[in-house]
């Protein structure tokens, strides 16, 4: 009975706990949260970016408006008669269809008689209104090729009512509640819609996380389901008539009491698997170029007529715009920036090849088993196997779970959740864990109490753990310190309000602060617009000082290039950003410093202060990276040259300060190596005061200084020289300059 009793005791102390949290997970399970579904999601993304679909030739091709087609053919919108010739050229080299995922939906402002109204000759005005209308030439060329109109469906107020081209039939009940529904739709100029052959959606709507995962097939506005641009391009490639849409309650089965939902297409002679709100799952390619085919090449003639036919007879055509501007951008689980028109032709790809990803309507239950069964048989087993062994149990369930799931994607292209039965798994391993911690810290408070009746105060405190990694102080290190500036930030936060200023600045320190953890740095804190980073703290770093150099340099590069990239872009960035930085190096006291109430792992020293104050100079001196004279001696393989000597603000020794101006191999180029002999020779005529010898080389080598990024030195020496040579320092001067400013 004593015997029974404790193992009660202890099923109801362990096992109970264990059992109970079990049950929230599952009613978090039957309850889809979504936060829970976007780990899922994330799972299923890192099995497609593992074993994405290999690309097969479909018959599928995208025609792309992009950079070079609009540097051809001037900026968008063309006058419509331009595009008309587009959808010519590709109904006459026999295209199956031609989707076009842009939307026409305001007249030609160049159309002859728009043009008119500009006027005010009646008889310009009449001989304008003579010739043909550019839309009326766009909705002709629209009705002899099949073509597949475009149109966006949205959620405003406004009531334009989409219809499909074709009809859908539904077989079982009709799936209202299903399907993704809107009240608006933009549609494009009425000629265009009546006289393409067919017309679909193009509203791509992405998970909670702005994932495009599911294409959507169907949507709903009012009572009228809608096909999307790839279900009607496939129906019109094959002269399809209609569109049959099966429902789960189409052969009796109503989906476990839930309401009817969507369970396929079909489309002529292709049946396509969907989610039960009428979607596919996308199981997207690597990027091919090859199903892609720029616009210009079509326009410009440079594919002949058989080459046209070879491209495009018989073919899907998707025609979309990937010019910067034009760019209808989405994300996909391979993809953080993909056009929106690579989505439904890749939709349509699945759809010919037979492909697809496929979510059993078994999974939900398969999966609430799983967390049932795998979270019971722990939560029982654990307080026999103790931590360790549970853990292993614990690791041996989570193995087969992701591991069957991978293979079901692998072998079969199931999408198997395993998120729901590791959440069991982990929940009833920490809740016992935590309740077996905290039984056993009772018994050692227990067990402390007892020995405190028979030990000194001062020898129990001393068998306690020992405290000393949280107390405050440090340690002196032979340590390299960076630290980086954006050059006249002051300005560029006039340019921005709040919010897009702290997106330019997640812009710009985000790839620094890359480079620098590549390189092994670790950063110390952001002061504003500022960097701060060391070297050889925590851990030895043995190439600290050639570790700092290749970052600073890697830092400038990164710079050159986010310029090139985002100036003009959609992302904020304010023109050409540039920065100086300060390296230096030295003994540092690096560690736990601050209050007793907070900590922050951080160094202090006059090494830091100094560099800090070379990062000042740079602006002074106009190079981007000064380097303090005991970090120049540690890199002499590096391409350094020597600046000036200064007396920085706050500081009474005199700093030979030097310009970091490239890396080793630029340190063993013939030419750096003459023009470094040549400055040599220039600063220590200047400092001999040999005027003369040291304003002819300053005179003769500013061009190459300027290749070597020390242009604004050799003014300052010019200038320096000018005025000395008015005013001789006499025979005491040291050569030392006295910086004013921080």
């Amino acid at each position: 009975m004593q015997r029974f009793r404790g193992l009660l005791d202890g099923w109801k102390g362990t096992v109970l706990p264990g059992l109970l949290a079990l049950l929230v997970v599952f009613a978090l399970q039957l309850g889809n949260l979504a936060a829970f579904a976007n780990v899922g999601h994330l799972i299923f993304d890192s099995y497609i970016r593992a074993e994405p679909r290999s690309y097969e030739d479909a018959a599928v091709r995208i025609v792309d408006i992009d950079e070079e087609t609009i540097r051809r053919y001037g900026q968008w919108p063309w006058p419509r008669t331009q595009f008309a010739g587009l959808v010519d050229r590709l109904g006459e080299a026999g295209a199956a269809s031609i989707a076009l995922d842009i939307v026409f939906s305001e007249p030609d402002r160049t159309s002859p008689a728009r043009i008119a109204a500009q006027y005010s000759d009646p008889r310009v005005i009449e001989v304008l209104r003579r010739l043909p209308d550019n839309d009326a030439a766009l909705a002709a060329s629209f009705a002899k090729a099949p073509v597949i109109a475009g149109y966006f469906l949205t959620r405003d107020r406004s009531a334009v009512a989409a219809s499909p081209k074709a009809g859908i039939a539904v077989s079982g009940s009709l799936p209202d509640a299903s399907l993704p529904a809107y009240t608006n739709a933009i549609l494009p100029l009425p000629e265009l819609y009546a006289a393409a052959p067919g017309t679909g959606f193009l509203t791509l709507q992405g998970d909670s996380d702005g994932i495009i995962r599911k294409a959507p097939l169907l949507a709903r506005q009012g009572d009228q389901i809608l096909p999307s641009l790839s279900i009607e391009a496939l129906r019109i490639a094959q002269g399809a008539g209609s569109i049959v849409v099966k429902t789960s309650d189409g052969s009796g089965n109503m989906a476990g009491g839930n309401a009817p939902g969507v369970t396929s297409i079909k489309v002529g002679t292709f049946e396509v698997p969907t989610t039960r709100a009428g979607e596919l799952w996308m199981h997207y390619t690597a990027s091919h170029p090859e199903r892609v085919i720029p616009a210009w090449k079509i326009l410009s003639g440079e594919l002949s007529p058989q080459d046209m036919a070879q491209q495009f007879g018989g073919q899907i055509v998707f025609v979309g715009t990937g010019a910067i501007g034009l760019r209808d951008l989405i994300a996909t689980p391979v993809q953080d920036r993909e056009l929106g028109v690579m989505v439904h032709a890749q939709a349509v790809e699945q759809m010919v090849l037979g492909k697809f990803l496929v979510r059993p309507d078994w999974a939900d239950g398969l999966e609430r088993t799983l967390l049932l069964l795998l979270g019971g048989i722990l939560a029982l087993a654990l307080p026999r196997l103790g931590a360790t062994k549970g853990a292993a149990l614990g690791l041996i369930f989570v193995a087969a779970v992701v591991g069957g799931s991978w293979l079901a994607y692998h072998h079969y292209r199931f999408l198997l959740d395993p998120t729901w039965p590791l959440l069991g798994v982990l929940a009833v391993y920490a809740t016992e864990t935590v309740v077996s911690y905290t039984r056993e810290e009772r018994r050692r408070s227990y067990i402390h109490q007892a020995f405190d009746r028979f030990l000194s105060p001062e020898l129990v405190r001393r068998i306690a753990a020992d405290p000393g990694q949280l107390e405050l102080g440090g340690e002196e290190r032979q340590m390299t310190v960076l630290f980086a500036d954006i050059r006249s930030f002051s300005r560029i936060s006039e340019q921005f309000d709040p919010q897009n200023l702290i997106r330019f600045l997640i812009g710009f320190l985000t790839p620094m602060c890359d480079i620098l953890l590549a390189r092994k740095a670790t950063i110390d804190k952001f002061i504003g617009d500022a960097i701060l980073a060391f070297w050889n703290a925590p851990l030895d770093d043995p190439d600290q000082y050639a570790n700092a150099a290749t970052a600073a340099l890697e830092m400038h590069a990164r710079l050159t290039a986010l310029n090139a990239e985002k100036v003009g872009g959609t992302e904020p960035w304010p023109g050409e950003v540039r920065i100086g930085i300060g390296l230096n190096a030295g003994p540092c006291c690096v560690g736990n410093m601050g209050s007793a109430q907070r900590l922050s792992y951080s160094l202090i020293g006059d090494t830091v202060n100094l560099a800090s104050r070379l990062e000042g100079l740079t602006k002074f001196y106009g190079i981007g990276i000064a380097l303090g004279e005991d970090l120049c001696a540690q890199i002499p393989d590096f391409a350094t040259l020597v600046v000036d000597r200064v007396r920085v603000v706050g500081r009474d020794a005199p700093e030979e300060v030097s310009a970091l101006v490239g890396d080793r191999a630029l340190a063993q180029a013939a030419a750096f190596r003459t023009f470094a002999e040549g400055h040599a020779a220039m600063l220590a005529a200047y400092r001999a005061q040999s005027w003369e010898a040291a304003g002819t080389w300053l005179e003769s080598a500013t061009a190459q200084a300027q290749g070597f990024g020390v242009g604004g030195v050799y003014a300052i020496y010019l200038g320096r020289i000018a005025m000395l040579r008015v005013n001789p320092p006499g025979a005491g001067w040291d050569g030392v300059y006295t910086a004013v400013e921080k």
